[in-house]
């Protein structure tokens, strides 16, 4: 019965969790998001709308593990290049609770239907797991390219110093500039 209700109010629940997510960036972003619809001057819209439905219409469907990472990997790989902190980075997946309650809270109290709905709140949670992890495998990789590029710019630093002061190129082949 909430797998019915989830998937003809499944338009109005995506844009209310859309808006949420939206509501959650400064306010000059926020009108960009909600005014630029072009996939091409926006990609970072189009790869939310493109994410938030992907994972919905898996979550309806009993989605497997892999097309769910693809889905949150749109959303979360953008918020962890933001900066965002972890709980704020990965928080919009919890967005998708407060979007059917507000969307469906009466029919759901009107049919009873709080033990489905646990079940698909249960879903969500494994979302926001699954979402951590990809935060966290996407700031670890922006950490590895800072770090080479320091290395490279420290390197660079050290041959130039070497040829300035005459002093031999194998001081500038250490082990830490070569990593």
């Amino acid at each position: 019965m909430l797998k019915d209700l989830l998937e003809k109010q499944r338009d109005a629940v995506v844009d209310r969790w859309k808006q949420l997510l939206v509501g959650t960036y400064p306010p000059e972003t926020q009108r960009f998001l909600k005014t630029q619809k072009n996939p091409f001057a926006n990609p970072l819209g189009n790869s939310i709308d493109e994410g938030l439905e992907g994972l919905y219409d898996n979550l309806l469907k009993d989605g497997d593990i892999e097309k769910f990472s693809e889905f949150l990997d749109r959303v979360v790989r953008i918020r962890a290049v933001q900066g965002y902190a972890p709980s704020t980075a990965v928080g919009f997946v919890f967005l998708l609770k407060e979007a059917v309650q507000e969307i469906l809270g009466q029919a759901i109290r009107e049919n009873r239907l709080y033990e489905e709905l646990l079940t698909f709140e249960q879903k969500i949670d494994s979302l926001a797991l699954l979402s951590f992890n990809i935060y966290m495998q996407c700031r670890e990789t922006i950490f590895e390219i800072r770090t080479h590029e320091i290395r490279n710019r420290t390197s660079r630093l050290v041959e130039r110093a070497c040829q300035k002061y005459g002093m031999p190129q194998e001081w500038a082949d250490t082990e830490e500039t070569k990593a």
